[in-house]
């Protein structure tokens, strides 16, 4: 899979390649994503009103990676929002979201993935982002995370070794 940086929502990758992640912490809270994806002006091709859709089209999705492992707390859950403004606060509608995932299930490097489809109840709202929903009081954690095409799986085979 390949991150483009327009597409990243929370954290960011150096130029040497390296993800960092956004922190993602509180007491009982939710975290909005740092960037959000705007899915361009109404107008867009010429018609009125009309927006894009992450619903058309082949299948994305969301690429979530706990790089650093939270303390405390009970359990996140991970949304794909989308909002009428970019800091995701107006006429905010959850798209797609996983359930309450326990913290002990969260270790450093786990991966987190969710389907972009849009919901079919939902009119496509101008800006794209993600929201963490925290259970409890969450000292530390950091995520990446962003929308991709082809999630890649995670070989079980230690790194550093073929395979002939």
């Amino acid at each position: 899979m390949i991150f483009d940086a327009l597409l990243q929502v929370s954290g960011g990758m150096t130029a040497a390649g390296a993800m960092f992640g956004q922190a993602v912490a509180g007491t009982n809270t939710s975290v909005l994503s740092t960037n959000t994806i705007d899915m361009g002006p109404p107008m867009m091709n010429g018609v009125p009103g009309q927006l894009g859709d992450i619903g058309s089209g082949e299948t994305l999705e969301v690429s979530f990676t706990v790089l650093t492992a939270p303390t405390g707390g009970t359990s996140v859950q991970f949304q794909l929002i989308q909002a009428d403004d970019a800091a995701l606060s107006v006429n905010v509608e959850v798209l797609v979201q996983t359930g309450a995932i326990p913290i002990a299930s969260l270790p450093a490097g786990s991966p987190v993935v969710l389907p972009a489809a849009h919901a079919a109840a939902y009119a496509p709202r101008r800006y794209i982002g993600t929201r963490y929903v925290l259970v409890g009081a969450i000292a530390s954690m950091t995520v990446f995370a962003g929308l991709v095409k082809n999630v890649q799986n995670k070989p079980l085979f230690k790194g550093g070794y073929g395979i002939a």
